[in-house]
């Protein structure tokens, strides 16, 4: 098999890896909900796990941490809350509607990297971000109702507020092209970290000491930790090595995951309206992936 033929095997290979990942993350944190740990305080172990495994993976490149560009720390900062609003919203959420409502991200992309890196909206994202807005509509609306279709609980605000947030991930990284991949999986497991600290005392928490958990439940958090690093580190080395519109179908097969596993692990089904919504959801995502690709812009 030719180098060619291996780097495209494994960028495929790291995609579909991190999208079972994602599609299934939320059982272990839910299993530590129900254990009586909440998910700020799981994510603080959790990511403090990653984080220790990463300073093994990638310890020769310690040095460019002192050399790192101010906007590297607000990767940090948004990954942080995109992720931890993320876990959250899928531990008391219906994970269907918290993925779709994420995935909605495409839309936001395409408004925030035209207001802020001056990209055009081709007329494909234009019926993109209609389509996902009806799409979001149908699957929002209560027909048994008369309020307005918005997210009806706070596990949905958060998933709203994380695909913004993952959105605005994309752009920024975007002018952090030069930023290797230890770098990145690093600041969004370190901001990660430390938006939970910093949430833990304003939700009235504290960190449990060690002793606090069980076998099992340190079984669970490494696992978590393990699914976090492999995915972060495989899902990046895909995006490096396959086109955009390539990726973004690839990882939607995170959708088909989340639909399986919730429906045998957690009892869940979506109705019609769902159905219909989400599938004009992912179809808005397609488009929007479609889109033909601005200049890498100056970092």
């Amino acid at each position: 098999m030719s180098n060619s033929n291996n780097q495209n095997f494994f960028a495929v290979f790291g995609l579909l890896f991190g999208a079972v990942c994602w599609g299934i993350i939320w059982y272990p944190y839910r299993l530590m909900a129900e254990a009586g740990f909440s998910g700020v305080v799981s994510s603080v172990y959790t990511y403090s796990i990653a984080i220790a495994m990463g300073c093994v993976l990638f310890a020769r490149h310690w040095r460019g941490v002192l050399q790192l560009p101010k906007h590297a720390f607000i990767l940090c900062f948004v990954a942080g809350w995109t992720n931890l609003s993320y876990v959250l919203a899928v531990i008391d959420g219906e994970v269907m509607r918290v993925m779709l409502l994420f995935y909605l991200s495409p839309l936001w992309t395409l408004i925030l990297a035209h207001l802020w890196l001056k990209e055009p909206i081709y007329r494909q994202g234009m019926i993109a971000i209609v389509i996902s807005l009806i799409g979001a509509l149908v699957m929002l609306h209560d027909f048994n109702s008369t309020d307005w279709p918005l997210p009806r609980n706070q596990a949905e605000w958060l998933a709203l507020s994380s695909g913004i947030g993952f959105s605005l991930t994309n752009v920024i990284t975007r002018r952090s092209t030069h930023l290797s991949i230890a770098a990145k999986s690093m600041l969004i497991w370190v901001g990660v970290a430390g938006m939970a600290c910093v949430l833990l005392p304003i939700l009235g928490q504290s960190i449990p000491p060690v002793t606090a958990f069980h076998a099992t439940q340190w079984q669970l958090m490494v696992l978590i930790a393990l699914l976090l690093t492999s995915a972060t580190i495989f899902v990046q080395y895909g995006v490096t090595k396959m086109p955009a519109i390539r990726a973004s179908v690839l990882f939607m097969f995170e959708l088909v995951v989340a639909a399986v596993a919730s429906y045998y692990l957690a009892n869940e089904a979506m109705t019609w309206n769902e159905w219909l919504g989400g599938g004009l959801i992912i179809a808005a995502a397609l488009m929007s992936a479609m889109q033909p690709e601005s200049p890498e812009p100056p970092s």
